[in-house]
């Protein structure tokens, strides 16, 4: 099953667009447009943040007015829309308004999304002005999806998009995701958004497991500075228009497979991307009494600052490590934590074992590399995949919103 390649597979049913609102400050096309058949079923997971963004407020009183169905999916860049009182949710209704006369559909059909700066008022007027430009534009090829990709981007420096076509029987089903992501990046969603198409016939329920399980092991698994976003959004809609059902318990094997796989992709390519990331390291912790344990472990390592600027100089400095590993909360004795970075294993039993600095240091230099702890003979387990923490991280945020 292959995710990327040169060509864009679009699930049958789904059409793309992009405009320019004057959301961004570069001039940069700002607003993406996707339109699905009328029902396509959907599903949605948001941010766990207390502050919420007001489209996401409405997306979730879309879908229970509509039990799990959509037409249209809007998402403008430049404007968060969040913090900002009543005016945000009556933007984001105009805009829903305005789109479903377009298509002529109620309101509740549209999916509203919001990426960008928070606390300043959405000119909605400006997106409201450029729909029938948009809706105009719309057409199921790989340039469009490729517009909207770049569309939904902030500090992103590339799009992020994979896709797949699945064969069952003589037919097959075909799963395209689209993402944005770089910075406020944390576990339980992130400063992401994920669009997730496909043209598999499904039901809400089905899609709900399907997509739950997906996030838990790929979305839920990254972490770039230890921020969660008020406008995370992972959204999976199908359109039914393919000849493979969800129902038969093989093609939902491989459906469920295939969005996984999909979502596990775009995590990676969301960290990879990572504000002002040099490097990217896949940390794991095993032999904790739990997986819970393990898990607040590896993220207290993940979100040191000492830790992550010590992997951006590509320091060998397991002492960081293992302080983050001893304050993180969790019971475990020094003398039964190991580890490796990379193939090299520098700790164990409370001292330090003989190392090539300049050998580990190589490996850290590599813009992807593995750091390995256990604690303990135990059979919690947990995994991480995080970044270092550069200057430019630091140059990119100061100035984020002037």
């Amino acid at each position: 099953m292959a995710l990327n390649g040169p060509e864009i597979h679009i699930p049958s049913g789904f059409v793309f667009a992009s405009a320019t609102a004057g959301l961004k400050q570069s001039g940069q096309p700002d607003l993406a447009f996707a339109e699905a058949p009328l029902g396509a079923n959907t599903v949605a997971v948001f941010t766990k943040n207390k502050v919420v963004a007001a489209p996401l407020v409405l997306d979730r009183e879309h879908l229970k007015k509509t039990r799990g169905r959509m037409r249209a999916v809007i998402v403008n860049a430049g404007n968060a829309n969040c913090a900002t009182g009543s005016h945000g949710r009556h933007a984001t209704i105009q805009v829903c308004k305005a789109l479903g006369r377009s298509l002529s559909v109620a309101p509740e059909f549209v999916f509203p999304s919001s990426t960008g700066i928070i606390g300043v008022p959405l000119p909605f007027e400006k997106i409201t002005a450029a729909l029938p430009t948009l809706v105009s534009a719309t057409r199921a090829d790989q340039d469009s999806v490729m517009a909207f990709a770049r569309a939904i981007m902030t500090t992103d420096t590339r799009p992020k998009l994979a896709s797949t076509q699945v064969k069952v029987g003589r037919n097959n089903f075909t799963v395209l995701g689209i993402a944005k992501g770089s910075g406020m990046i944390h576990p339980n969603l992130a400063t992401m958004l994920v669009y997730l198409f496909t043209d598999i016939e499904a039901s809400p329920a089905v899609l709900r497991k399907v997509l739950g399980n997906a996030i838990d092991t790929s979305f839920n698994r990254i972490s770039v500075d230890g921020d969660t976003s008020t406008n995370d959004t992972v959204l999976l809609l199908a359109s039914g228009a393919s000849k493979c059902s969800a129902s038969d318990s093989s093609t939902l094997k491989k459906f469920s497979t295939a969005v996984t796989a999909m979502c596990k992709n775009l995590a990676e390519q969301i960290v990879t991307d990572g504000e002002g990331v040099n490097h990217v390291i896949e940390l794991s912790v095993e032999g904790a009494r739990t997986h819970a344990d393990a898990d607040r472990i590896t993220r207290t390592i993940g979100h040191s600052q000492l830790v992550k600027t010590a992997w951006a100089g590509a320091d060998p400095n397991w002492g960081r490590i293992l302080a983050a590993a001893g304050r993180s909360g969790v019971a475990l004795n020094p003398n039964d934590v190991r580890i490796w970075i990379g193939t090299h294993e520098v700790f164990r039993r409370g001292v330090a074992l003989p190392f090539s600095h300049d050998e580990v240091h190589k490996t850290m230099l590599q813009p992807k590399y593995p750091i390995r702890i256990t604690v303990g003979a135990g059979k919690g387990k947990s995994y991480l995949l995080t970044t270092d923490l550069t200057a430019e991280y630091v140059h990119i945020n100061a100035d984020y919103s002037t």
